[in-house]
């Protein structure tokens, strides 16, 4: 017999594996369909997590009880804290990971959570009752019956990959696509576009002179992606290395344009604007001379490398021609070329900011088939959707994250208020209140709102307690206590920063740009054997570092959050359903436009609605009577 579900999830991806994960975790009996069990949370094209504000990202997922910085910190053979040059807001953790492993991690995570059943197939078809989803079928005519589905199907629906003038099709490289399921959905009067996305060749590292590029460490701080106290072993590290194209190069790949998907009209979608192929690069940028490139291990039992800057969808030979003529890969073979894929998504206007469809209930889209890219952006947005999936069926309130909380309230809202023309990808500008969402605070802005929606467990709460109060007793100490001149003067000198003239609290020296708190680790009296011996930790510890933070922007921190509280009020003033925007005449075309297909639930969503002004605002608040 056929046990019915509260959740099913339809792909096992990022978006799945997170989604199969926080509903089953809250309590609910969970099916997940993949098409291959072996693949589930496969790295499809880079074999990194994080990096600029998608670092962010993967720290909130962890905050909230979700397992991509587990997974990661498990696989992980480098990493790096990006942007350390610039402020906290902009720094970003990035780690490279052993490809085979991070599967094999993700796999064995979700077959130790109880309540998932798994089922290797491929769905067909939606069963729906009215306005209602009711199951699935699947290929093999069987079908499943739920209260709730999510779909995260990524670049499978309908999946068509291309080299050169080669067509076939897939999901991915040596997979078949799905079909069916957006056949069914244009019949239910969804919206239902195209979008393309491309990965690089991939390349046999005993054929590469890494002698000649430059070579790219990671970090030696021990850190690590998840708030979770546990050691990562960091003996196993990989280098990354940095080549150049050049003229030669450029001009080999150009002799492919002819037989290019890209250009001879075989592509019409929309590609990646931030992530292009090497022939977009040559032909945007005609007056670089030379595009750098990533070469990033695959893992540490393999010689495969992923040449990160060189996706393509030209012919193999034309690739494989032009690889030869960059420094270090003269000699270079290539396991696989590189290619296009095409593939269905659904506009993210068609959905609730608890990623439930607006035409069928119960139905939840997450992932890439709501337009954007990357593996974070995709498990950000399949633990929402699996968290309000099983809030769905219990009929609890939805799970709901904003802006200034979290970048994943950003992607969300951007999403669901802006929609989507080009593949949408996360940075540090789309978020309005940077200083307030860095990589360091995630646990304290978000573990305690999951903890009360059941997801994050006890033991997150626990030691996000310990951490803030060690911070504030760090903070407490430096108050506290003053330093003479001979005790540290010395030191300043040395650090370019004008000595004391006389005793000071040491809190005022860590407000200075050149001091951090390690560099008076020894000259504070008293200050070593405090931190060391009664705090326990060292002059690298994450709490250290959130403690300078604090000291060093709490001014900039305090002014944002009034900013924030300030521009929350147009939040929680709600619009009523059923207003008739179309005889709104005050309100400019575009704008009513807009607004009727959008249906925004507050102002302050209407207010980010691209095309609509705050003149338009103003004439909708005066209907509302405001």
């Amino acid at each position: 017999m056929i046990e019915k579900y509260d959740v099913i999830v339809v792909g096992a991806g990022h978006a799945g594996s997170e989604a199969a994960a926080a509903a089953a975790n809250l309590g609910s009996r969970v099916l997940l369909v993949t098409m291959d069990m072996t693949k589930i949370a496969q790295m499809s094209c880079n074999p990194a997590m994080g990096g600029i504000a998608k670092g962010q990202i993967v720290r909130e997922i962890d905050a909230l009880g979700g397992y991509s910085g587990i997974v990661t910190d498990r696989s992980m053979i480098q990493f790096r804290m990006l942007n350390r040059s610039k402020g906290p807001a902009m720094w970003s953790p990035r780690a490279q990971c052993d490809r085979m492993k991070f599967s094999m991690e993700w796999r064995e995570t979700l077959e130790r959570i109880p309540g998932i059943d798994f089922w290797q197939d491929m769905v067909t078809e939606l069963i729906i009752k009215g306005n209602k989803v009711t199951g699935v079928k699947t290929r093999m005519d069987i079908t499943f019956k739920s209260k709730t589905v999510i779909l995260t199907n990524g670049t499978f629906i309908n999946g068509l990959m291309h080299i050169g003038r080669n067509k076939q099709k897939g999901g991915r490289a040596g997979e078949p696509p799905s079909s069916g399921i957006s056949e069914q959905l244009r019949e239910l009067d969804f919206e239902v576009g195209r979008m393309k996305t491309g990965t690089p060749a991939r390349l046999d590292g005993r054929t590469i002179d890494f002698s000649v590029m430059t070579e790219q460490k990671g970090d030696n701080e021990g850190k690590k992606f998840s708030f979770l106290p546990y050691e990562v072993d960091y003996r196993f590290h990989k280098s990354c290395f940095i080549t150049y194209t050049n003229k030669e190069a450029h001009k080999t790949l150009e002799k492919g344009f002819v037989d290019s998907p890209l250009f001879n009209g075989t592509i019409e979608s929309v590609g990646p604007r931030y992530c292009p192929s090497i022939e977009d690069k040559i032909v945007t940028f005609a007056e670089k001379e030379q595009h750098m490139l990533f070469l990033e291990p695959e893992g540490l039992k393999t010689n495969e490398y992923y040449i990160n800057g060189f996706s393509s969808s030209l012919p193999w030979d034309i690739q494989l021609e032009a690889l030869r003529k960059i420094k270090g890969l003269e000699k270079v073979k290539i396991f696989r070329p590189g290619y296009a894929i095409e593939y269905d998504y659904y506009p993210p206007t068609q959905l609730f900011h608890n990623l439930e469809t607006k035409k069928i209930e119960g139905l939840f889209f997450a992932g890439q088939i709501n337009g954007t890219t990357g593996y974070e952006e995709a498990a950000a947005q399949g633990l929402i959707a699996g968290i309000n999936a099983h809030k769905k069926v219990k009929d609890e309130d939805k799970f709901l994250l904003e802006r200034d909380n979290s970048y994943i309230g950003v992607l969300i809202d951007d999403l669901v208020t802006k929609g989507v023309d080009e593949p949408y990808r996360m940075f540090t500008s789309r978020a309005e209140f940077r200083i307030l969402l860095r990589q360091d605070d995630a646990d304290e802005r978000l573990t305690r709102i999951s903890y009360e929606a059941g997801l994050a467990k006890r033991e997150r709460v626990n030691v996000l307690e310990e951490k803030i109060n060690k911070r504030d007793r760090v903070i407490s100490f430096l108050k506290g206590k003053s330093v003479a001149p001979e005790d540290v003067n010395d030191r300043l000198i040395e650090l370019g920063t004008t000595a004391l003239r006389q005793k000071t609290k040491s809190i005022h020296l860590i407000e200075r740009p050149q001091i951090r708190i390690k560099y008076l680790w020894n000259c504070v009296p008293g200050f070593k054997e405090f931190m060391e011996k009664i705090l326990r930790l060292k002059e690298e510890d994450e709490i250290v570092e959130s403690a300078e933070i604090s000291i060093k922007y709490a001014g900039y921190i305090e002014r944002e959050r009034k900013l924030a509280e300030k521009i929350k009020r147009l939040e929680k003033i709600k619009i009523k359903d059923g207003i008739d925007y179309d005889n709104l005449t005050s309100i400019s075309t575009e704008a009513r436009q807009k607004l009727s297909r959008i249906r925004p639930q507050t102002i302050g969503q209407a207010s980010r609605i691209s095309g609509v002004s705050p003149s338009d605002i103003s004439v909708l608040l005066i209907h509302m009577g405001r």
